[in-house]
């Protein structure tokens, strides 16, 4: 496991509490798991994403990252509609390692209320919660 410091936390995305990041993209929000995450799961052999259309709740589970290691559930950042699902990750997962906050993301939502990414962690302070850990 490399240093926190020397993990990418880009500026652009809110962090949530259990990993995921999210990125505004338009009316849009990409997602994803963030460095830390895929760097404790390991190498990311499996993708287990929501279908387009479903709805869930901020907080609630939408599908699964396996790895060598372990089974990761994923968690929404934002309330929403899954409007798309990354198709590379079904024969290439280990984009989820290689690039988790570009081509390795996971689902775009287009969020209950787009306001909702306010009340995720920036930068400092997501760095701050892994400085805990």
């Amino acid at each position: 496991m490399r240093p926190v410091d020397e993990l990418m936390l880009p500026d652009d995305v809110g962090y949530t509490e259990n990993h995921e990041w999210a990125r505004k993209d338009g009316s849009e929000v990409v997602a994803g798991i963030t460095d830390y995450a895929q760097e404790e799961l390991g190498d990311i052999v499996y993708v287990e994403l929501p279908e387009i259309g479903q709805s869930f709740e901020k907080g609630a589970e939408f599908g699964t990252v396996e790895s060598v290691k372990a089974v990761a559930e994923l968690y929404m950042p934002v309330a929403g509609e899954i409007a798309g699902i990354n198709p590379e990750l079904e024969n290439r997962p280990e984009l989820v390692n290689e690039d988790p906050y570009g081509r390795g993301w996971l689902v775009t939502i287009r969020p209950a209320d787009p306001g909702e990414m306010q009340s995720l962690m920036d930068k400092t302070a997501y760095y701050n919660l892994l400085k805990g850990l």
